[in-house]
């Protein structure tokens, strides 16, 4: 299913919520009460900006008494989406976020990627896979970096540990493209990216991967991930703590200048590897 197809649909899911919510006499808050969420998310989900969690979408069933319409209609949108079903909803935010900061400690973050870097990453994960497969995963993560260059795109701030620089995912050639991809970005002012050097040692978030997003309309989110899920987390004292875990990130990290320095001096040691090879 196309992105604007799949964002429609979701907004039809959010008509048919307020048409059964007004009908069983309830005002967003308190439906939202009856479901564990705001009353604010329960005027998102009815605008098509937010997605529920398949286990609010059941509650909602069970309140509003619909015969597990709304289960039904979500298990259908998530398994059409091109995404892993704990990312589907990261990447819609994605799109309407007016500012990204991302922590990535291993893999080049999926906005970042090149086709060949995003092909040999797929690959790593599953080695038994179709072609068809892995076109279908590496395409969806180039359309996601299409917010990067758009009008309206977001602030996008990236703190790379710098193993993610020195690691050869797809082979010295790959990387080198992909360094390259990086750095041109940095000099268009596209993205602002910073390196932890691996002399600093411990920092901030060791366990994983570090994603926050604002919004004009919507409170803040944050969003960690390891190999197998990932996790959406709204709540705002978890959110403040994610912060500031990203603050004592930047602190750890080089001045833009020398993160850059350093991007294309490990680019240039792959250009000259990938010559000897």
């Amino acid at each position: 299913m196309a992105k604007g197809k799949q964002q429609d649909a979701w907004v039809f899911f959010g008509e048919v919520l307020k048409e059964r919510r007004e009908a069983a006499g309830l005002t967003q808050e308190e439906l939202g009460g009856l479901v564990f969420v705001s009353g604010g998310y329960i005027g998102l989900f009815e605008q098509g900006i937010r997605k529920p969690q398949l286990d609010v979408a059941m509650r909602i069933d069970e309140v509003l008494q619909t015969g597990g319409i709304f289960e039904r209609t979500w298990r259908k949108l998530i398994n059409k989406s091109p995404y892993a079903s704990y990312f589907n909803e990261v990447a819609e935010l994605e799109a309407v976020a007016t500012k990204i900061c991302e922590f990535a400690p291993l893999v080049v973050p999926g906005l970042l990627q090149t086709r060949k870097y995003a092909e040999a990453v797929t690959l790593a994960a599953n080695p038994f896979v179709t072609e068809e497969y892995v076109e279908e995963k590496v395409t969806s993560r180039m359309d996601r970096a299409r917010i990067l260059t758009d009008a309206t795109r977001p602030e996008y701030w990236v703190i790379l540990h710098e193993n993610t620089a020195v690691t050869p995912v797809g082979g010295p050639a790959v990387m080198a493209e992909q360094l390259d991809h990086i750095a041109s970005l940095i000099r268009s002012r596209w993205v602002l990216v910073t390196v932890i050097p691996r002399s600093a040692g411990a920092h901030a978030s060791m366990n994983g991967t570090l994603k926050l997003m604002d919004f004009e309309d919507q409170p803040p989110t944050a969003y960690t991930e390891t190999s197998f899920s990932g996790t959406l987390l709204d709540d705002p004292a978890v959110v403040k703590r994610a912060q500031r875990a990203y603050d004592l990130l930047r602190v750890a990290a080089l001045s833009p200048e020398a993160s850059l320095a350093l991007i294309e001096s490990a680019a240039e040691d792959f250009r000259r590897c990938a010559r000897t090879t």
